[in-house]
């Protein structure tokens, strides 16, 4: 049984400053990049000062904020969980809004920004805003059917920005869900990435079918080899009641927390788990104990699994914002975001997030 217990935020502030360290160890052998995440450890740990007066001060700021940019995406992935929850489109951030965001977020001591869609390279405005924010790390999700020469070359020059590629497996399992050819041409990305030798991951939905194949060594192997330096497993949610048979149990769960600690210690990359691995920080990390997250519209929530909202950074501060009673409630009732079954907790005890809002 997995349990989870009440705590403060800080395990995972200190943990955002591990990953980093762990970054400059295996990009030991390139030397500019391994320069930059030097200087990031440096703009982290700062950043994690700010939090601190905040703290003080009565403001609970998380390290990391999960920005869905847009709702526009190019291609159809069989489950997307933004489409099926946020069905109204409404009207989408501006280039000035995003802007003011991540002042806004930066002033605070919130560095760590989690680019999701949609899929964010959808907007051509986004590569321009980052090149004002040296300082905080972007890692973006992707499907990778944008990333062409010019825009690989851009990450070369702004380190900052980490590409986080979308797999479900090999050729069979990953076009699948996303479409054929998804995998053949994500393959041709990963040789441009490591050619241009870019740091980036892959994000691994990790379903009961894929389960054996996302967690084999000779997986790991195969993109390891090709470059991979960051591996995020993300458990499936399964945000319609035909999915629920995809859900991975109890004991697969248990197993890739253990792999991830195995891979962690026989390979130089980064491996995480989520939710799975928020057990060691005291479970959920949403609401703010570790993340929030912001919609396309700019609607400020706990999860974006959790599509539930009382304030709107368009008309409000991001400081502001974080004072939101949703938030708050949810954290003081950390017992109600317990899922002994684990996945998503917010998902599982979506009825009660809601009754919030009442």
């Amino acid at each position: 049984m997995i349990h989870r217990k009440k705590t403060n935020n800080q395990p995972f502030n200190i943990s955002t400053a591990g990953i980093f360290k762990d970054a400059i160890k295996i990009t030991f052998t390139n030397p500019s990049q391994a320069l930059f995440f030097l200087k990031t450890f440096k703009y982290q740990r700062d950043a994690a000062a700010r939090r601190e007066a905040m703290k003080k001060e009565g403001l609970v700021v998380p390290p990391v904020m999960i920005f869905s940019i847009t709702k526009k995406c190019n291609l159809n992935c069989k489950g997307c969980y933004d489409r099926i929850l946020r069905p109204d489109d409404g009207e989408e951030l501006d280039s000035d809004d995003i802007r003011r965001i991540l002042n806004q977020s930066r002033e605070i001591g919130m560095s760590f920004i989690v680019v999701v869609g949609g899929e964010p390279l959808v907007r051509k405005d986004f590569l321009e805003i980052t090149k004002e924010f040296k300082d905080m790390i972007f890692l973006v999700f992707t499907n990778g059917t944008l990333l062409d020469d010019r825009m690989i070359s851009s990450f070369k020059k702004q380190k900052n920005i980490i590409p986080v590629l979308s797999l479900e497996g090999y050729g069979d399992e990953t076009d699948d869900r996303r479409g054929c050819g998804i995998f053949n041409n994500l393959q041709k990305v990963i040789g441009r990435l490591k050619k241009e030798n870019i740091f980036f991951g892959v994000s691994l939905t990790v379903t009961g079918k894929n389960f054996n194949i996302l967690t084999e060594e000779s997986y790991v192997l195969y993109l390891k080899k090709n470059g991979c330096s960051f591996y995020l497993y993300i458990e499936y949610t399964p945000v319609t009641p035909d999915t629920e048979d995809l859900v991975i149990t109890r004991s697969q769960r248990e197993e890739l927390i253990f792999l991830m600690e195995k891979y962690r210690k026989k390979f130089s990359a980064l491996f995480m788990a989520v939710p799975g691995e928020e057990d060691r920080f005291g479970g959920c990390l949403s609401a703010g104990r570790g993340f929030v997250h912001v919609n396309h519209r700019g609607d400020l929530e706990p999860c974006p699994f959790a599509p539930y909202s009382d304030i709107n950074l368009k008309k409000t501060s991001v400081r502001k914002a974080l004072e939101s009673e949703l938030l708050k409630k949810i954290r003081e009732n950390g017992e109600n975001v317990c899922d002994e079954m684990g996945g998503c907790s917010l998902w599982a005890k979506r009825e009660w997030v809601s009754s919030l809002l009442n």
